[in-house]
């Protein structure tokens, strides 16, 4: 992807949290208590987020696009609303490279998951969950992601198999879909991020 003069960037507005997430990058989203500290924090995390995308990420100077309110699900800590923006029609060329970021940080979340203790330290980033745990909360909330992409998972499929027909629910586009493929993708690329960094400061 060619480097942008700006990064786009969508806001949901919480009495809580407001998140901010950049609409070229899913999974490159992050919350703070307004407006300017939930940009601050996605800017804190761009290199995080560099080692996930790898060296076609080339953020620019941040624009606000626009702003959608939140609900009880952002204020308890989630992003959950759809704008305008995940309505923007997708070339199969950006399909493609939207759904490799996902895929990316789905790599990105095993590798830390087979670094990590079992034991995970408590503290402000997530409670009592451990490794496995995390994991399997992950796990099941992709699963879910399923259904929202008009393909429900049965219980107990295999992880691979499972993301594997969540690729090709996403590469397919939506049929009888309640999420849009550009609204999936940054809400399930930012949940398995979230637990991905979650599960590193918490390793130490």
């Amino acid at each position: 992807m060619p480097e942008r003069a700006v990064t786009r960037v969508a806001l949901e507005r919480g009495r809580t949290w407001t998140f901010a997430s950049a609409l070229e990058w899913p999974g490159w989203c992050r919350r703070g208590r307004n407006k300017e500290a939930a940009l601050a924090a996605l800017m804190d995390y761009a290199d995080r987020y560099a080692l996930v995308a790898g060296e076609g990420f080339a953020p620019g100077a941040l624009s606000v696009v626009g702003e959608v309110p939140g609900t009880t699900t952002t204020d308890f800590g989630a992003p959950g609303v759809a704008g305008p923006w995940d309505d923007e029609h997708l070339t199969a060329r950006e399909r493609r490279r939207l759904v490799a970021l996902l895929e990316g940080a789905w790599t990105y979340f095993d590798v830390v998951v087979a670094g990590a203790p079992a034991e995970l330290r408590r503290g402000p980033r997530g409670g009592g969950r451990d490794r496995d745990a995390v994991g399997e909360h992950v796990r099941e909330a992709e699963r879910a992601c399923g259904a929202k992409l008009g393909r429900p998972v049965a219980p107990r499929t295999p992880w691979t198999a499972q993301r594997l027909l969540l690729v090709e629910a996403l590469r397919a586009g939506p049929s009888g879909a309640a999420w849009s493929t550009r609204f999936a993708l940054r809400r399930m690329a930012w949940h398995v991020l979230d637990h991905a960094w979650e599960i590193e400061d918490r390793s130490h």
